[in-house]
């Protein structure tokens, strides 16, 4: 495997200060992208590293719905790019545009990321940690508002290798200010009090122990920091917590979806200061869907076909909400 995603990660920690988590990087990286856990990962790797090269000159929009690189390509390197991305397929998390190459994910993550970019405190300059970033998307539009330095964490090797092929295309375009560790926020060092900015999103219902994960995401916030956090909700009052039986909406590593409000007061009870909702709506179908990019069942699949509003398994349909708070200075 090349060097260089690693080398531009030790050089990043170097550059940050991360002198902590620095020593952890090569325990993680080789946990993280262990061939012997992970049968595929030859695979993706080997389809990064064929990826044709590119051209110098390249127009790259990092601030635009769909993640775009604007770059000459004649019509076989554009179909051999294409058969390649496909190959680290499915898609979860995007869209992009890469080459010429449309990239139709199942998530539209640009239209969560208009509902959360008004409320944001401006990213420019901040570090940010971003906790279950999947592939990425959302990282490089951080770091088209302006980010200092963005770390996406998620323990995906799949995920990895995507992101590694998006910087194939973005190039040093956001002047290397964007990385990817394989690993999960428990590998995060303990009270490392570093990010102005911490972002969970589609996280906290997949934990069994959801304040311990409130409490890690504090823990990496400095003081003063600030906690993006976007999860499923369900309505109700302070007291209305859902605890789902085997799967929700046919995911079975579903543990607690409280209301927006019983939430509040789990991010005050964990030391948060400043909580308060900024959205709140039903997920639609028009924004999770099954694509040419994501061909397995998606949610109109897990959904009770005779009424929307509930999962085939009785509970209310996926509803998600946003909520900031801040670390106490």
């Amino acid at each position: 495997m090349s060097t260089t995603p690693h080398r531009d990660l030790y050089h990043a920690f170097v550059a940050q200060g991360l002198d902590t988590w620095l020593a952890r990087l090569p325990a993680q990286l080789a946990r993280g992208l262990d061939r012997r856990r992970y049968g595929d990962l030859p695979a993706w790797e080997k389809a990064v590293a064929k990826l044709p090269t590119l051209p110098e000159t390249r127009r790259v929009h990092l601030d635009a719905d769909s993640v775009t690189v604007d770059v000459g390509l004649d019509a076989s390197r554009r179909r051999q790019s294409e058969s390649l991305l496909r190959k680290l397929s499915p898609w979860r998390k995007g869209p992009y545009r890469l080459g010429g190459v449309h990239i139709d994910t199942e998530w539209r993550s640009d239209w969560k990321w208009q509902r959360v970019a008004p409320h944001l405190a401006p990213l420019a300059g901040r570090r940010v940690l971003d906790v279950g970033g999947g592939n990425g998307y959302h990282a490089w539009r951080m770091a088209g508002s302006g980010a200092a330095f963005v770390l996406v964490i998620d323990p995906s090797p799949r995920f990895f290798w995507q992101f590694q092929a998006v910087r194939h295309f973005v190039g040093d375009a956001d002047g290397g200010r964007t990385h990817f560790l394989p690993v999960g926020i428990e590998d995060v060092p303990d009270d490392l009090a570093f990010f102005d900015s911490v972002f969970s999103m589609g996280v906290l219902y997949h934990r069994p122990s959801p304040l311990e994960h409130l409490s890690q995401l504090m823990a990496a916030l400095r003081p003063g920091g600030e906690l993006v956090l976007e999860t499923l909700v369900v309505e109700g009052d302070a007291t209305t917590v859902l605890l789902p039986g085997e799967r929700y909406a046919a995911m079975p590593n579903v543990y607690f979806l409280p209301s927006s409000a019983a939430l509040c007061g789990w991010l005050e009870r964990c030391g948060f200061d400043n909580v308060r909702v900024v959205d709140e709506a039903d997920t639609s179908l028009a924004e999770q869907r099954a694509t040419d990019w994501m061909t397995f069942q998606s949610l109109a699949d897990f959904l009770d076909p005779g009424d929307p509003t509930r999962t085939r398994e009785g509970y209310p349909a996926p509803r998600r909400a946003v909520l900031i708070a801040n670390r106490p200075r």
